[in-house]
């Protein structure tokens, strides 16, 4: 997720806020302000009926981006979900707390209601970013999405003609510059010789509008959703037209439009297969060797071959089966590594190099799984 820039001071609405009766009736409005910007998003939508003041200060920008900030920034992730996609017996998106996950004997999956819900209607995590999430319903009807808030903005369609051999891949993120949330899609179609044509357009929430950018640079675009991190999306991309194993990073600034290559690290020797995705506010890239080990290397600065960094390195457990790791879904300050074994979620810890398996409720198989932090950020543009 994009690191949210300093904030000039929020404006004191007054230097006093009535808000009960009894001996704490009133309280400065600094201290009001630190206990509001701690508590959790169901909180924050119950006191905003408390007074026009409240409401106003709750919903002003400051507000919502250093609550958004501070909860970002918690260390114990008290603020973050998973939300897992469910394909059987039926379409579905169900969530949880990470910190319920790595604290709590027992965490209950809850089942989200979220836009055209429908079995029978496939839908699709594109990404997640600053609380708003991108989902798209049978493919092509795309939305943004606040589940912490319950609001959600249907985005206008996109006028491509499909045909066979037609396939689409997504992206979310943000631009810091205009704070504009931004959508890429990239249109495939293979020809009869075999060759793969690219259109890309980009949506822009605050015009509400689609439009056309330069085509896709740098090969053939692999069927996943684009990883954000540091202001651009990021693709794995086939370098030619006949899906060999090699692969490159392909990356897009939301800011200049730009494409780019990210020189991948030395992986070493040994036979691997390979995934991208995003550790903390990171390009990541998890290596699984013939299921024995998985490596997680992360990518701290760009331009710099050396900035890769190889963070762990998870052994396998006695019997993988069939499964493999995901990229881990957040890494503690403790040296704990939550991540995805198939349809299980397993803790690692890295100093005594263990296993833990947390018991989940209400999911027993999942397709993906994403991390996402609750937030006030509205699917609107203006904020309403």
């Amino acid at each position: 997720m994009e690191e949210i820039p300093s904030d000039p001071p929020i404006q004191q609405h007054s230097k006093k806020i009535r808000y009960s009766s009894g001996p704490f009736a009133t309280l400065p409005s600094e201290i009001i302000l630190e206990i509001l910007l701690r508590l959790p998003i169901k909180s924050l939508l119950k006191f905003r009926c408390v007074s026009k003041s409240w409401l106003s200060l709750i919903s002003s920008p400051q507000f919502i981006k250093t609550h958004l900030k501070n909860s970002t920034n918690d260390p114990n992730f008290t603020f973050h979900r998973i939300m897992f996609t469910i394909t059987y017996p039926r379409f579905n998106l169900k969530d949880c707390s990470i910190r319920s996950l790595l604290y709590e004997p027992l965490t209950e999956a809850v089942t989200i209601r979220y836009p055209r819900k429908h079995p029978r209607r496939s839908v699709w995590v594109v990404g997640s970013c600053n609380g708003l999430i991108c989902i798209a319903i049978n493919e092509k009807n795309l939305f943004l999405w606040n589940p912490s808030v319950k609001k959600s903005k249907k985005l206008p369609d996109v006028d491509v003609p499909m045909g066979r051999g037609f396939y689409i891949v997504h992206g979310f993120g943000f631009d810091e510059t205009t704070e504009d949330y931004k959508v890429v899609g990239i249109f495939c179609a293979f020809g009869k010789a075999g060759g793969c044509e690219t259109m890309v357009k980009i949506y822009s929430l605050k015009t509400n509008s689609w439009r056309r950018i330069e085509d896709f640079k740098g090969g053939v675009p692999l069927d996943d959703s684009g990883m954000f991190a540091q202001g651009k999306l990021h693709w794995s991309a086939s370098p030619g037209e006949g899906f060999s194993s090699a692969w490159d990073i392909v990356s897009l600034d939301l800011e200049r439009e730009i494409y780019g290559m990210v020189e991948q690290p030395n992986y070493g020797e040994g036979n691997f297969t390979s995934v991208l995705g995003v550790l903390g506010e990171c390009i990541s890239v998890l290596c699984n060797y013939q299921k024995t080990r998985a490596d997680v290397w992360v990518l701290k600065e760009y331009g710099v071959k050396e900035s890769w960094t190889k963070v762990v390195s998870i052994p396998y457990i006695d019997d993988p089966g069939k499964y493999m790791y995901s990229i881990p879904l957040c890494i503690l300050p403790n040296g704990e590594v939550l991540l995805a074994l198939g349809s299980s979620i397993v803790v690692y810890n890295l100093k005594d190099n263990s296993f833990r398996f947390p018991k989940i409720t209400n999911v027993n198989d999942f397709l993906g799984a994403i991390t996402y932090v609750e937030s006030l950020v509205s699917p609107d543009a203006d904020g309403e």
